[in-house]
């Protein structure tokens, strides 16, 4: 079927049903970012492949809420799908529930599959409707009849990591989680993102393309823990390691029963973790405390031993990006480049390094126009062949057995102009400023991106993504529960965590800019005035001198840069061959 003739069947399905509106969000029963197969229902019904939006589809109306990172790509997939795009004003916010407030009459029937939906979004429609006498069933998955040929679960095996790796036991992990329960006096907790189980378990997996997950649910009552997961995914040696730590295995398919059978009196559940269906089978009789997971804040703050094992990490990914970028400025000129054969040059760099398990994210290889959308990935339609002029920008990743890298930089082909010198500049200097901040302790992630993006609104510059995001270790390369954006989120920056800075700069149509490093953030000094931290730059790759105007830079960004490309030459150069050492000493320059 084509796209209209999906959206044609939906629609068809919805008026047998007596339903006026049907949502479709973007997520599985696990409410991850990046989806099995089998849950890319956006991408089936609509053809947009981002990993954010909503579909929304009347008897007159098909449209696709997303934020601003997605724009021109919806703009362009959407093209001839019978969908919209209707621009988000608050990335993640339920804008289209209002919308549907507006637009429909009282009685009308409003419905979702409570398998994708958070609860919180299905509560923030709820909201917004029931007040209208609008009914909302959350429990109608319209795509199931119509799908002929969705994929089912994967299938992949799941393996366990050692504490030699993590730096702490399943046992020791799970004893700090029953504290929090216990602070909570809750007797249960359901953990169903799988970051979240795949860090409590110390288990990883292959469901999630990038993302070393296995789907799972983990339940845990009293003293007691069980893991529901295909069982064929362990192997015999695993499953006598996790009953060792007095964890219990159970098919993935009992765990809603299992919910729907406690017989408690309060559980504990993230409502933006947790899909609305599993939700709702909690027994009527159970209290549910609704907050963040506990191991979602454990997780967040990396003990010595991941730190240390990223810091290795790092040299790798160093060393990939220096053979990737050496390659390009001499192939370039012969014309043979494109952004897929760079993307796939640079994942099989990657792969030549120990312990690399797989690319922590698609590839955004964005050749000049192609740069200025955020999240681009070329397909064979827009697939731009690169020449000696102009910029590329590459935000990649890789997912190693001992950490998970995201770096992004851009690179002069040749024949800059001073406006694209002038834009790089400012935004190395919006990364200098973020990663030389020394800030109090309970500095939240809203303010450091108001530091960050301060030498671009000072040229009346902007850019519309967050300035950063938390970096798992070997696990999810978006991590909460901290992020660097504008929005007031009341999480402080804590001694440990891996984030993202990466400011950035985008014209329409000519080209982006987007410079990507990793830092940890430390204590730094105590004094009379409370305690103070800063950041440890992780990110091993030189930064491009070539596009730098030195006269938009004080001395400090000047001295900050010359440092990290001196200590980039230091770290690296005893890992690559004479010629790649001499091309990298060019490239660390001091200027």
């Amino acid at each position: 079927m084509t796209y209209r003739e999906r959206l044609e069947a939906i629609r068809r399905e919805m008026k047998s049903l007596g339903i006026d509106a049907y949502i479709i969000p973007s997520s599985d029963p696990h409410i991850s970012e990046y989806l099995p197969d089998r849950y890319k229902c956006i991408a089936w019904a609509s053809g947009f492949t981002g990993s954010a939006g909503t579909l929304v589809i009347t008897a007159d109306f098909a449209g696709l809420w997303t934020d601003a990172r997605y724009f021109v790509q919806a703009n362009e997939q959407l093209e001839g799908t019978g969908f919209e795009l209707v621009k988000l004003k608050t990335q993640g916010a339920a804008e289209y529930a209002t919308w549907l407030a507006e637009q429909l009459p009282a009685a009308s029937r409003v419905a979702f599959d409570g398998n994708l939906a958070s609860v919180a979004l299905a509560k923030a429609v709820k909201d917004a409707l029931l007040p209208l006498e609008i009914v909302v069933d959350g429990h109608v998955d319209i795509l199931e009849t119509i799908w002929n040929d969705r994929p089912i679960l994967p299938t992949a095996p799941a393996f366990l990591l050692d504490e030699s790796t993590t730096g702490e036991s399943t046992i020791s992990k799970l004893n700090r989680v029953r504290e929090k329960m216990k602070s909570k006096r809750v007797s249960a907790h359901l953990v169903s993102s799988l970051d979240d189980l795949a860090w409590l378990l110390n288990i990883r997996g292959n469901d999630v393309p990038c993302n070393p997950v296995v789907l799972g649910f983990v339940l845990l009552v009293g003293n007691e823990t069980t893991l529901f997961i295909d069982l064929n995914k362990l192997n015999d040696k695993d499953k006598g390691t996790l009953e060792g730590s007095a964890v219990q295995i159970k098919p993935y398919a009992e765990a809603f029963q299992a919910v729907s059978l406690l017989d408690i009196d309060a559980i504990l559940l993230d409502p933006k973790r947790t899909c609305f269906a599993m939700y709702d089978s909690v027994p009527k009789s159970t209290k549910i405390i609704e907050d963040l997971n506990p191991s979602t804040s454990m997780k967040a703050v990396k003990n010595k031993v991941e730190a240390a094992h990223t810091r290795n990490v790092m040299v790798k990914d160093g060393v990939a990006m220096t053979r990737f970028f050496k390659w390009v400025e001499e192939e370039v000129t012969h014309g043979a480049l494109s952004e897929i054969s760079i993307a796939d040059k640079l994942q099989k760099i990657r792969a030549k390094g120990n312990d690399f398990v797989d690319i922590s994210f698609d590839t955004i290889a964005g050749y000049r126009a192609h740069g200025a959308l955020p999240h681009y990935k070329a397909t064979e339609e827009s697939n731009a062949v690169l020449k000696p002029t102009g910029l590329l920008l590459v935000d990649s990743g890789g997912q190693y057995e001992d950490g998970t890298t995201d770096i992004t930089r851009v690179v002069s082909l040749g024949n800059i102009t001073e406006a694209e010198k002038t834009d790089y500049t400012l935004v190395l200097k919006a990364l200098i400023e973020g990663s030389q901040l020394v800030f109090p302790k309970g500095t939240r992630g809203y303010q450091i991106d108001a530091v960050t993006r301060r030498p671009l609104w000072e040229s009346l510059r902007n850019y519309g993504h967050g300035t950063g995001h938390g970096v798992g270790f070997f696990l999810n390369v978006h991590e909460g529960p901290h992020v660097f954006n504008p929005t007031n989120v009341d999480i402080p920056v804590e001694e440990g965590m891996i984030s993202s800075i990466e400011p950035g700069l985008y014209r329409e149509g000519e080209y982006g800019i987007r410079i990507e490093n990793l830092v940890l953030s430390k204590g730094f000094e105590s004094n009379q005035f409370g305690d103070f931290m800063h950041f440890e730059t992780l990110t091993i790759c030189y930064i491009a001198t070539d596009l730098v105007d030195k006269s938009l830079l004080d001395d400090k960004h000047v001295q900050w840069l010359n440092n990290y490309n001196a200590w980039v030459f230091e770290k690296l150069a005893p890992h690559l061959d004479t010629d790649e050492t001499e091309w990298l000493k060019e490239k660390t320059k001091a200027i």
